[in-house]
């Protein structure tokens, strides 16, 4: 009887023994799956890393202004600097004293006496004696002498404006050059009578005007100064 009952007892904790291992064996089991499939969370500084810095400095912006400027500004005036003076008039004279004795004439012919024949005339014969001082009509520079065929010793001279005037029928004995600057009333010459072909006029001045090459009545330049 005791040795069924030991025997009961030994089978009983054999079983028990069993079941108790069985039972480690399955709670080892679930903490190593629970373990291996545990994902470990990870920072985000160690993910991301360290960020940047996208500003390092402050900067300062400066504002334009948008709104146009209303204020009246006053021009400034330098130093030394005067305002611009209006342009003096051209001061002019008749080159002698003398009258006309034979006018101005490019629209119509006229007749001339010492070649017999009609043509035009571009400028004024004034009356001089031989010899007579002969004189700038207005300032100005020489621009050329020269002995012409027909109207004998001439002198040229450039005035502003682009003006010319020109003198003929004078003496040899010049007292200026190319290239001398005169005045007004300055003596440039003496009246003769070498213009061959206004020779019957005797001793006198031929008196020629162009303003800007093209020739003029020499009574509106001489108007000019009056």
């Amino acid at each position: 009887m005791s040795d069924n009952k030991r025997s009961r007892r030994g089978g009983q904790g054999y079983y028990i023994a069993l079941i108790l291992c069985a039972a480690a064996i399955g709670i080892t089991g679930y903490v190593y799956y629970r373990n291996a499939n545990q994902v470990e969370p990870v920072s985000l500084e160690e993910t991301v890393g360290e960020v940047p810095a996208l500003i390092e400095d402050e900067v300062d912006v400066p504002v334009i202004a948008t709104q146009p400027s209303t204020r009246a500004t006053t021009p400034t005036v330098t130093e030394g600097t005067t305002a611009p003076t209006e342009k003096t008039p051209m001061k002019t004279m008749s080159p002698v004293a003398g009258d006309s004795i034979f006018g101005y004439s490019m629209e119509a012919l006229s007749y001339n006496q010492t070649t017999r024949d009609w043509r035009v005339h571009n400028g004024v014969d004034l009356a001089a004696e031989a010899g007579a001082e002969v004189k700038a009509a207005a300032d100005g520079e020489v621009y050329t002498v020269y002995e012409d065929d027909a109207m004998g010793t001439t002198v040229v001279i450039r005035h502003a404006d682009g003006y010319t005037t020109k003198y003929a029928s004078l003496a040899e004995n010049l007292t200026v050059k190319p290239g001398d600057t005169v005045t007004m009333g300055q003596v440039i010459g003496y009246a003769s009578d070498s213009a061959i072909v206004e020779s019957t006029l005797g001793a006198h001045v031929h008196f020629g005007v162009t303003c800007n090459d093209e020739p003029i009545d020499p009574a509106e330049f001489l108007a000019i100064g009056n």
